[in-house]
């Protein structure tokens, strides 16, 4: 014999405030939304709903009401909604999906009360609804078609219905509803989204909306961008931040479905790039979920979050075309965003590519100037060698872009999607020795004993020492290592760390990799270079040569290896000893 779920009601409520909704405050959000749904199934008659706060809290509207088997079906079962289709109504018409919204009242009441009459005929029917699951029907008095919901604060939740918090709570929810709502005679709604007017013009249109703006952010915006995704019935604004964000932070968007608020921190409606934006937006099609709180994951918000990019990257675009110095003001502050859409759009990256600045050996430059002023240009791949080598590869002709920054790498890389001539090398440090300037024959040989002493001094650290002539003068040693060298390195710290079965085969790997170490350039026009490649007594040969090679670790941000460490403690001790001696 088939049976009925048995529901205690008060366990229900106490999972609708602990894990549905996040606070009882959205139980006047239910009360407007079902006062709205039932003005719209309505259609013909007046659409007003009257809210009264004193000892009990009234919600009053001129909806279609409820039949007295209406009442039962759907105000006494939990999940059955009165916006299913049995009313003759679409159900996409209708801010409610889920047949709970009443239920929220349980969440500030211990009894609620529902006088209501069929706009279809028949008399009024008062329902009494209490939170232990008991409900009570019979006959009630009401002249108009309409509904009436009357509660009286249990022990506890006093505040939530206080005229003061009402009003708020109306205000929040409920002052772009296109009806007339009014709290203890107080007119909630107004004129509608800020965003859709009507305004004399274009700048008075612009003001109101940065007053909007600082209203509710409490942020001038740097700009204001038109919303418009008809597929999802979508129009708003976005607003422009006029300070720099992590792009970690969540961007959260106010978000309104049919001009009833959700939420004021919807997460997920834009793509992650565009943080540097909060949005304001009423939607019509798009899903909340089952709290109203968020909206639902599925094929239209995630078509919608590729359009609402959309209408950013063509605001950039148009921003490129019209206005360029403002464009540069929006890069200093926002790049990142612009340089995430680079690695995947052209346009952005055209737009990179022409307005945004980057670190050159040169100065501050965008990328276009920079391949126009270096057409054999180079770029680092780390901010930490484009700071040692920055110098240097500028003082021999070279050009060098910081290719260290999020982002940056996958841009220079795809500039030959602009113009196949438009290609930046990445630089191998070990290519800055073939440009610098030798010695001449005979000096080379006088400087001969010198480095059979400094290369020893240096053997134990895997480094190779030589002399060069290069600028700028004041930098007495360079510490160059190629990309295979360093590939080298690595393998030799894995090998280390390996047993003895992969240290074999690392081992045999190190062996097949060509001989190249990394170097020691000692600068030739360096007054202390030049000092120090004329000592003869070897302890102080050794000491200089391992004082500069540290000294040149430490310029270049080049990581220390305990040896490395040991060696530049023993040295400077030992010139120091020296020195007092």
């Amino acid at each position: 014999m088939d049976q009925a779920f048995q529901v205690d009601l008060r366990g229900v409520v106490d999972l609708l405030s602990r894990h549905l909704y996040s606070s009882p405050r959205v139980y006047l959000r239910e009360l407007l939304q079902n006062a709205v749904d039932a003005i719209t199934a309505r259609a013909d008659g007046p659409r007003e709903v009257r809210v009264e706060t004193g000892e009990t809290l009234r919600v009053h509207d001129s909806g279609i009401g409820l039949t007295e088997d209406e009442v039962h079906q759907l105000l006494a079962t939990i999940g059955r909604s009165s916006k299913r289709d049995e009313l003759g109504f679409a159900r996409h018409d209708f801010l409610g999906q889920f047949g709970i919204g009443l239920l929220s009242a349980f969440l500030v009441a211990d009894e609620v009360e529902v006088v209501t009459r069929s706009a279809r005929g028949g008399a009024a029917v008062r329902w009494t609804g209490f939170a232990d699951g008991r409900y009570r029907v019979e006959p009630g008095e009401r002249d108009e078609p309409g509904t009436t919901v009357t509660m009286t604060a249990r022990h506890g939740a006093a505040d939530w219905l206080t005229p003061a918090t009402v009003t708020e709570l109306a205000r929040t929810y409920g002052s772009l509803l296109p009806i007339d709502l009014t709290v203890d005679g107080e007119k909630i709604t107004g004129g509608g989204p800020p965003w859709q007017g009507p305004y004399d013009g274009p700048g008075r249109r612009r003001r109101a909306l940065e007053e909007y703006c600082q209203e509710l952010y409490g942020f001038k915006p740097f700009d204001v961008i038109d919303l418009d995704v008809p597929e999802a019935g979508l129009t708003g604004a976005a607003f422009v931040l006029p300070q720099p964000v992590t792009p970690t932070s969540k961007a959260a968007h106010r978000v309104y479905l049919k001009r009833m608020l959700l939420a004021e921190g919807v997460q997920g409606l834009l793509p992650e790039w565009a943080f540097f934006v909060r949005c304001v937006v009423d939607a019509g099609e798009l899903r909340p979920t089952a709290s109203r709180e968020a909206l639902y994951e599925d094929e239209l918000l995630e078509s919608t979050r590729r359009a609402l990019g959309e209408c950013l990257r063509q605001w950039l675009v148009r921003l490129s075309e019209t206005d360029p110095a403002r464009l540069r003001a929006f890069l200093r502050l926002h790049q990142l965003g612009v340089k995430a859409m680079a690695v995947h759009d052209d346009d952005m990256l055209r737009i990179v590519d022409r307005w945004l600045e980057y670190d050159t050996s040169s100065g501050p430059m965008t990328l276009e100037e920079f391949r126009r002023r270096h057409p054999d240009g180079r770029f680092t791949a780390s901010v930490d060698e484009f700071r040692r080598l920055s110098a240097v590869s500028g003082a021999q002709g070279i050009g060098l872009v910081n290719g260290g920054y999020v982002y940056d790498t996958e841009i220079i890389d795809r500039l030959p999607v602009l113009d196949e001539a438009a290609v930046l090398q990445r630089l191998d440090p070990g290519e800055l020795t073939t440009c610098f300037g030798v010695l001449d024959p005979a000096a080379e040989l006088g400087l001969r004993p010198f480095l059979d002493q400094a290369q020893g001094a240096l053997d134990a650290l895997g480094c190779e020492v030589v002399v060069r002539d290069f600028d700028p003068a004041s930098l007495p040693a360079l510490y160059l290592t190629s990309r295979a060298s360093e590939h080298q390195a690595e393998l030799g710290q894995a090998r280390d760390l390996a047993d003895d079965l992969w240290a074999d085969v690392l081992g045999a790997l190190t062996q097949a990799v060509a001989a190249d170490r990394p170097q020691l350039v000692l600068n030739h026009r360096n007054p202390l270079t030049r000092r120090v490649t004329s000592l003869t007594e070897e302890g102080l040969v050794e000491a200089a040569v391992q004082g500069l090679y540290g000294q040149a670790l430490l310029l270049g941000h080049h990581p220390l290896r305990a040896a490395d460490t040991a060696v530049l403690n023993r040295s400077f001790l030992t010139l120091l000893d020296w020195a007092v001696s």
